[in-house]
């Protein structure tokens, strides 16, 4: 029974992708609107399968370059083996397939959630989320099916048959192996955020800055070149991005997890693994829950708050999660203490492992409610901005920067509470499965957070179609807390990444043979600093990159509306192709320079200065991008939610200000300067984080700088029981477990 549990994992991905498959035939059959409606969402699919062929054609030489030498270093060590190239090639395969799938929906759901709104706001609301929820349980799914098996693989074939220690070598090199597939992830993951996002806001700020602020004419006016190109954009940024990036921050937590599970020595029904195996049924059992959620995300009346709807299905989820991992913990894990050999045997029970599961969970949820608070309309941080938009530009600007700054404050005490609470109930294993429990709900996340972009394109589909008011504004409804979740979603990720790179950096200490960090010494806090500067240059080169395509989008369109006669008289057709070619274009070029910064500085640094360095490296690149991530992600969700404020109007000073006044024409310039801040650098910042700890782990055999032994190079570790007898009395009695390979 308990060697047949292990099969339990690929299976709930395998039921999950058959859900998947049925809520996607579901949005497929509804009503797709009338001629026109499915001629614009047709532009809006061929541009996003444009970029994503486009893309993938640079990818597949990326792929296969990087799978040939990560095959021959596996040769070069003693713990890893060429099949590395395999298991990279996978999870790169699957990383893009997550956003495909996602991406693929959502350009069938946003013109059906249009024609849905016609009906009603919870019609439209079911269309959407059940739109989004396709991409999260997809996502989750393939995840889970991918780790799973290829777990099951590599045990059987690198410790069962070879008959090694499952806390030793052989296991190490398993781990190793599968260490490949979240490289593969993350590195696909990194390129498609950068890209996507480049993309999307390459368009937006073109169609911004041309249509609204320049010609006076609406958002998603069917007369700007630019507005297929910005609605494509919400699908290969929001979308397709954000598939592949929490699909790389799913495996990479359950990775980290279990390469620190390998550590504890666990005398239990699954052959001593049952630490390694935990996090992966974890995260099945959240994907299980998460559909569950998903259930009940629903309103009645026009009245009912959607963002409600949507936090009942998410603490449904996280509460079924956080009762089933008690009893999974219960079940699998051995009475009395765990050791983990790192740092003198630390010891913790598995109760500590199931406080750390719930800590994980209350830092998630903590983070989301701290970044809703900070991005939704009618708060204290969006408020300010709105009232600072009323003298000007540049206060906005400041509002703006102001907010994303002061919003690090709580975020950052929540994660350092998380961390050290998480290390005293389980020590580095603790850090690790609470990035897990937080991350084991991905599926419900993700589908909030998709839902927004569906939304978006859905009320651009309307205004385009010249559709009833109340069509938009039942849109626009679901548009502005799509918003917020997304913002909500991206500081998720973000905490994620932070716990989750922590565990990493831990497994690759571990790895690389080196006891500690120590930045008394001169060249280990160079590396800090230069670690601390990476996400620095990372966020230049995309907001750069942005700054560039935008200029093109901005001439393209300048140059359409003043060659092509009768476009503003709704007697010519823009040509929207141009439009969407340039991003294409664009993205695909600009994506190249920050993605070779994350891949190759690991490299270079620890092959020319050493492992301590490296972990200088690692450690700055962390603390920085952790920041930096919130920062952006936060003022560009206020900068957004503070120009939409002002389509419903909002009070200044006992003044009424409404679209098209000189307070919104600042928070237009807000949200444009915002947009590159949530959509490309900051929401690429937890990729970064955690990609270059990936990095770091590959290569850690092939820098190590000592032999790469057993749990902790010794043969002895001391493991301290407490027996009560019947009467009360109690003795203490020390028995000693011997690891031999």
């Amino acid at each position: 029974m308990e060697q047949m549990f292990t099969y339990v994992v690929p299976a709930l991905g395998v039921l999950g992708l058959i859900v998947m498959a049925v809520k996607s035939a579901w949005v497929t059959k509804q009503d797709a609107g009338d001629a026109n409606m499915q001629e614009l969402a047709g532009h809006i699919a061929r541009g996003a399968m444009a970029f994503l062929r486009a893309e993938w054609k640079v990818l597949f030489y990326f792929v296969v370059i990087a799978g040939i030498i990560l095959g021959w270093s596996g040769t070069l060590v003693e713990n890893s083996s060429w099949i590395i190239a395999i298991s990279f090639v996978i999870g790169a395969v699957l990383s893009a397939f997550a956003g495909y799938l996602g991406m693929n929906i959502a350009t069938k759901a946003n013109v059906r959630t249009t024609e849905a709104a016609k009906t009603s706001l919870a019609k439209a609301l079911k269309v959407s989320f059940t739109g989004g929820s396709v991409m999260g349980i997809g996502v989750a799914g393939l995840a889970v099916l991918g780790m799973g098996s290829l777990f099951i693989l590599f045990y059987n074939m690198f410790v069962v048959s070879t008959g090694g220690n499952v806390n030793g070598d052989a296991m190490a090199t398993a781990l190793e192996v599968l260490a490949g597939f979240s490289l593969g992830a993350e590195s696909i993951a990194l390129f498609a955020r950068v890209g996507g996002g480049i993309y999307t806001k390459a368009a937006d700020v073109g169609a911004d800055l041309v249509g609204k602020v320049e010609a006076g004419i609406p958002e998603d006016d069917v007369r700007n070149p630019a507005t297929i190109a910005d609605n494509v954009g919400d699908n290969v940024g929001d979308v397709a991005g954000m598939g592949a990036d929490l699909f790389g921050s799913y495996v990479a937590t359950i990775l980290a997890s279990m390469v620190l599970g390998r550590e504890i020595v666990s005398v239990d029904n699954f052959g001593g693994i049952a630490p390694v195996l935990l996090p992966l049924v974890i995260a099945g059992l959240g994907l299980m829950f998460s559909i569950i959620g998903t259930l009940f995300v629903k309103i009645n009346k026009e009245t009912d708050s959607v963002q409600a709807a949507l936090n009942k299905g998410n603490w449904i989820s996280i509460l079924l999660t956080v009762g089933a991992s008690y009893f999974v913990i219960q079940y699998m894990l051995p009475d009395g203490d765990l050791v983990l050999s790192r740092g003198g045997s630390i010891s913790f029970t598995k109760m500590g492992v199931f406080g750390a599961v719930v800590i994980g969970l209350i830092v998630g949820a903590l983070m989301s409610i701290i970044t809703e608070y900070y991005t939704s309309m009618g708060k204290r941080p969006v408020n300010s901005i709105i009232k600072q938009s009323s003298t000007g530009h540049a206060t906005n600007i400041i509002g703006g920067l102001s907010v994303g700054m002061e919003s690090t404050v709580l975020p950052i005490l929540v994660l350092a509470g998380g961390i050290y609470g998480s290390f005293l109930a389980a020590g580095l294993y603790g850090v690790a499965i609470a990035a897990a429990g937080m991350m084991a709900t991905t599926a419900m996340q993700l589908a909030i957070d998709a839902f927004g972009p569906i939304a978006d394109n859905a009320g651009g589909i309307a205004e385009m179609s010249g559709l009833p008011k109340e069509v938009r504004e039942r849109t626009d409804i679901l548009d502005a807390v799509g918003n917020t979740t997304a913002a909500a979603g991206k500081g998720f990720a973000i905490a994620s990444a932070a716990l989750t790179a922590l565990a990493l950096f831990a497994a690759y200490v571990g790895l690389a043979g080196i006891s500690s960090i120590d930045i008394y010494k001169a060249d280990v806090l160079s590396g800090l600093f230069v670690g601390a500067m990476i996400p620095f240059i990372f966020s230049s080169l995309a907001i750069a990159a942005v700054g560039r395509a935008a200029m093109d989008m901005v001439n393209e369109v300048r140059r359409q509306f003043r060659e092509i006669p009768g476009i503003m008289e709704y007697k010519a057709k823009p040509e929207y192709e141009k439009c969407v070619e340039i991003s294409t274009q664009a993205s695909i070029r600009e994506m190249v320079a920050p993605g070779a910064i994350a891949l190759i500085s690991p490299i270079i640094v620890g092959f020319a200065f050493g492992p301590e360095v490296l972990g200088g490296l690692l450690a700055g690149i962390t603390v920085s991008g952790v920041l930096m991530g919130i920062f952006q992600n936060n003022a560009g969700g206020a900068w957004d939610n503070a120009k939409k404020s002002f389509e419903k109007g909002v009070e200044i000073d006992g003044k009424m200000e409404y679209k098209g006044s000189e307070a919104h024409k600042a928070s237009v310039t807000g949200d444009t300067v915002g947009d590159p801040f949530k959509d490309t650098s900051g929401p690429s910042m937890n990729i970064l984080i955690k990609l270059t700890s990936i990095v770091a782990l590959v290569i850690a055999p092939h820098i190590s700088e000592v032999p790469h032994g057993s749990v902790a190079d010794a043969e002895k570790v001391e493991v301290k029981k407490e027996i009560t007898y019947e009467d009360g009395k109690k003795i203490e009695k020390v028995e000693k477990i011997v690891i031999k390979e």
